[in-house]
C-alpha cells in the first residue's frame, strides 16, 4: 500500500507531539560541516515523492551516517543519505548522565537566546506589580480553548510575581480567521484590553497595522512550537500545553 508521504507526517505531529515540539536545528558549531551529496540526494527524493513538502535544511545528526532533515513547518526527520529511508521521531544519546535526548539538550539554549531577542515591545506583556519574580513566554491562539483557560488565570501568575510575555501562533496558520483577530488584537490601543476581550470569547474592532503576528508564527515553528498553549520559561525549557499556575510558578520560580 502507497501511504502519501503527508499522512505519515501528520500521523508523527500526532503521535509525537511532544518528540516533536522538543526538536530544533543544530548549533552553529555542529553545522561546519555540509555534505552536499547527501543535501542533494535527500531533497531530489522528498521532491520526486512530495513537491509540496519544502525542506528548510539539511545537515549531519549526531548519528554517523544519518541526517537531520528539517521541514517547514513540520516535524524534524532523520534520512538516510541517499534519501531513501526516513524515520521520525527522537534522538537519544547514552551521555555520562544517563540518556539524554540530544533535541532536549540541543534546543534549550537556542529557545533562550531567540526569545531574549524579542523586542518587548513585540510581545503583549502582562506584569505583577512591583519587581517580577521570573518569566513565561506563551505562544498562543486566540480561539484555543486551552490558552483561555491559562489567561484566566494571568491575574494569579502576576500576584504570584510571574509576568506572562505572549507571543502570536494561530494553530490554522496566518491566512485563518483567528490570524485576523490576532492582528487586531496587537493593532489595537489597548492590546491587553483586547486580547483579553478575544481570550473571553468577546468581538474585538477589527484592525490592521505593521504587527509581528506573521514573524512570531515562524518563530514559534523554528522554536518547535506545534501546538499552543506553548509556555517557555526564560531558560528556554519548553511546557507543551496547559499548566495551572500554581505548577507553573513552581516551575518558574524553582
Amino acid at each position: 500500500m502507497n501511504i502519501p508521504v503527508s499522512t505519515v507526517l501528520h500521523a508523527a505531529l500526532r503521535g509525537l507531539a511532544v518528540c516533536v515540539a522538543l526538536t530544533a536545528p543544530l548549533s552553529a558549531s555542529a553545522e561546519t560541516f555540509v555534505d552536499k551529496a547527501a543535501d542533494t540526494a535527500i531533497r531530489k527524493a522528498f521532491q520526486k515523492s512530495r513537491p509540496d513538502l519544502i525542506i528548510e535544511e539539511v545537515v549531519p545528526s549526531e548519528m554517523s551516517g544519518v541526517y537531520r532533515v528539517e521541514m517547514e513547518n513540520g516535524p524534524t526527520l532523520y534520512s538516510s543519505a541517499n534519501g531513501q529511508f526516513f524515520i521520525v521521531g527522537d534522538l537519544y544519546e547514552m551521555g555520562e548522565s544517563g540518556i539524554e535526548n540530544v533535541a532536549v539538550k540541543r534546543m534549550q539554549p537556542m529557545r533562550e537566546a531567540l526569545l531574549a531577542a524579542q523586542k518587548r515591545e513585540d510581545m503583549i506583556i502582562f506584569s505583577p506589580k512591583g519587581k517580577a519574580k521570573g518569566a513565561i513566554y506563551v505562544f498562543t491562539d486566540v480561539d484555543c480553548g486551552y490558552c483561555q483557560k491559562l489567561h484566566a488565570e494571568v491575574p494569579q501568575l502576576n500576584a504570584n510575581g510571574i509576568e506572562v510575555r505572549y507571543l502570536a501562533y494561530p494553530r490554522q496558520g496566518l491566512h485563518a480567521a483567528t490570524s485576523k483577530k490576532m492582528v487586531s488584537a496587537w493593532c489595537a490601543d489597548d492590546r491587553k484590553a483586547a486580547m483579553t476581550a478575544l481570550k473571553s470569547r468577546q468581538e474585538i474592532k477589527p484592525r490592521e497595522c505593521a504587527n509581528p503576528v506573521a514573524e512570531q508564527y515562524k518563530l514559534g515553528g523554528k522554536l518547535g512550537v506545534t501546538g499552543t498553549p506553548a509556555i517557555i520559561t526564560e531558560d528556554g525549557f519548553l511546557i507543551p500545553g496547559y499548566k495551572p499556575a500554581d505548577e507553573l510558578t513552581a516551575i518558574v520560580l524553582q
